[in-house]
């Protein structure tokens, strides 16, 4: 078989599967040429430069929807959970800096994370965030190429996950882009609110920060959220946060994860305070940073 004929294979093999997970009659997201393709790319361009997030509503199919929760709510009981303070940029406090710093202002954070070394190799999720068809899209819509699956094995396509009582404070992420699919909602609480571009490469904003985590929401928004939906989100460089889960049903949404460069990780730090432990991978990559930002 030719090499142009693998191709050809491989990618017949990916728009198979994506046909059973995503709606692509109304998101022909295999056919950047489509009309109805190039408007979603222009307007997720024009929200993610506005307010560094722009959302897709009923993306993924009801069915798959469905998968989805029932492969995260079966693997609930294999959750690392966590409880502790920590800061927006998941660093230790250093003391030497003022009280009123951002580095300084710890919050109580009770939450999940479904690691994505434990998702069994056959989801739907991997397989809709192992497709070239879906990565070049995504990459379409950041305006940004190359763009690869992230590298961490633990935090590339987790499912995190707050039940009732769980809050997850104000924070920055460690990549550059997440991509989200709400997979289920609470009762109540759970609301996604978020500073968009509160910070840049060339400037941390260390005010603005520390207006949003006083309770200045004049810049804060919250995010329509419902299963099914597609996020596209800037979080490296917007301050952001879930509010308090209240009911027996949990939020629980799927984290695939892009990178400009192929080889960046978490601090291990960082991949301990999320995910319960740092692997070799971690402290062999801690000098592959994507900038020099605090966290």
């Amino acid at each position: 078989m030719t090499q142009a004929n693998t191709t050809q294979q491989t990618y017949d093999q990916q728009l198979t599967k994506l046909a059973n997970i995503v709606d692509l009659e109304t998101y022909p997201i295999h056919d950047l040429e489509h009309p109805a393709t190039k408007a979603l790319i222009a307007r997720c361009k024009v929200q993610l430069d506005d307010i560094g997030c722009s959302v897709i509503a009923d993306f993924v199919l009801p069915e798959a929807q469905e998968r989805m929760r029932q492969e995260a709510r079966k693997l609930l009981p294999c959750i690392f959970r966590s409880e502790q303070k920590h800061n927006p940029y998941m660093t230790k406090e250093d003391k030497a800096l003022a009280e009123q710093h951002p580095n300084r202002y710890l919050q109580h954070r009770t939450a999940g994370f479904i690691n994505t070394d434990i998702i069994p190799k056959e989801s739907d999720m991997l397989a809709m965030y192992d497709n070239d068809i879906m990565t070049r899209f995504i990459g379409e819509c950041l305006g940004i190429w190359p763009i690869y699956p992230w590298a961490d094995p633990l935090a590339r396509c987790p499912y995190g996950v707050l039940e009732d009582g769980d809050y997850f404070p104000w924070h920055f992420d460690g990549n550059e882009f997440t991509v989200s699919v709400s997979v289920e909602q609470p009762d109540e609480g759970g609301t996604f609110e978020y500073a968009p571009n509160i910070r840049s490469i060339e400037n941390e904003n260390i005010e603005g920060v520390k207006r949003v985590i006083n309770g200045d929401k004049t810049d804060v928004y919250e995010l329509e959220w419902k299963p099914g939906y597609l996020q596209l989100f800037k979080g490296r460089y917007s301050l952001h946060r879930v509010q308090q889960v209240k009911g027996p049903r949990a939020w629980i949404t799927a984290l695939p994860t892009y990178m400009t460069d192929p080889d960046t990780v978490n601090r291990p730090e960082h991949s301990k305070q999320f995910y319960g432990r740092a692997l070799p991978i971690h402290f062999e990559r801690e000098g592959n940073r994507p900038d020099n930002l605090s966290d």
